[in-house]
């Protein structure tokens, strides 16, 4: 099992504490850390700044959503940042939803299995520099089309200038559905799993088996990366723990989406959880943040945490790990915390 440090994206300013939570984690061990973007901070920004005073820890996004930036933007964050880092960034993408697609990136939600297929394919062109980059699209299509409202008719394929130190630098995908999961099996290098389950792991393998079934497929299972996030916490009372993420539980389920989509809530009911979800879901979009807290309930909560004491822990880390999960993305934000889960694994 792999350990990823989850600096996830920012509240009101960076994190304090940063840059000694990466060194921390480099020193024991850890193999890669992560930022994400939502509405505010970036997320390669803050890894180069912080990356750049580290030598070994991949460097990783978690996730960078598709609609932030176009495709060929995207690859040219990702070769600079694997040159200045000697060949250690992974670049993670997520569709994130149509709130923040429409409401904050003024561009349509619709066919997300479709954009991000052709997304990863615009950037393993770029990266493999073969010739000029070219894309039929629908949705990024390059160059853009002579024919097409308020075009010049002036564009032109062209090829990166920096040559990337590598065409398969790792895309990793944050998926949730069974679709997702599959295409993610099929395209890319490795899936972020937010909320993984062990109840839903056997599902979750048939999902991943069918995208390595499927003509062209990337990988088999044997050399496919599956990355979960996950709140380990080592404490002689788990309760406590629970009540601590019980706000981020409701946060997602009840409030990072829309009613009538949130793929959150959706995987929540997969896990049996339906009645909590509209509950929480209710009272969320009537500004009863505290009431939908409270009815989380707290099997809801332990469903995807990792809790106990370190044995008990490190047994539960085993069970995942046979579940197929081969790295835990964790949110520790002190360096105690780092070296005792390091030492663990």
């Amino acid at each position: 099992m792999k350990l990823g440090l989850q600096l996830g994206y920012w509240g009101r300013g960076p994190i304090d504490n940063a840059p000694q939570l990466i060194a921390a984690a480099e020193e024991a061990g850890f193999d890669a850390v992560f930022t994400a973007e939502s509405w505010g901070s970036d997320t390669y920004t803050p890894l180069a700044w912080w990356g750049a005073a580290t030598e070994r820890i991949r460097l990783g996004t978690a996730v960078s959503q598709l609609s932030a930036r176009p495709p060929t933007s995207l690859a040219m964050a990702a070769l600079t940042l694997d040159h200045l880092s000697n060949c250690r960034h992974i670049i993670g993408l997520g569709v994130s939803g149509p709130q923040v697609v429409e409401g904050w990136y003024g561009q349509p939600f619709g066919k997300p299995l479709a954009r991000t297929r052709e997304y990863v394919q615009v950037i393993r062109d770029v990266l493999a520099r073969e010739g000029q980059v070219a894309n039929p699209g629908p949705h990024y299509p390059l160059p853009y089309p002579a024919d097409a409202p308020g075009s010049s008719g002036l564009g032109k394929s062209l090829k990166p200038i920096t040559h990337p130190l590598r065409a398969d630098i790792p895309i990793w995908l944050g998926a949730e559905g069974p679709k997702n999961v599959a295409q993610t099996a099929e395209i890319a290098d490795g899936w972020l799993a937010i909320f993984y389950s062990l109840r839903l792991a056997d599902q979750y393998e048939e999902w991943l088996a069918e995208g390595f079934a499927r003509p062209g497929a990337r990988h088999s299972r044997d050399d496919f990366e599956v990355a979960a996030t996950v709140q380990v916490v080592i404490t002689d009372d788990v309760a406590e723990a629970v009540e601590r993420y019980r706000p981020s539980t409701a946060l997602y389920v009840g409030g990072m989406g829309a009613k009538e989509k949130n793929f959150h809530a959706e995987l929540y009911r997969r896990m049996g959880y339906g009645d909590a979800v509209d509950e929480i879901g209710a009272l969320f979009r009537e500004g009863r943040k505290a009431e939908a807290m409270a009815a989380v309930p707290d099997e809801m909560v332990r469903e995807t945490m990792i809790a106990g004491t370190a044995d008990e822990v490190r047994a539960q880390i085993k069970q995942w790990e046979a579940a197929g999960v081969s790295m835990l993305m964790v949110t520790a934000r002190d360096v105690e915390t780092i070296r005792q889960l390091a030492a663990l694994v």
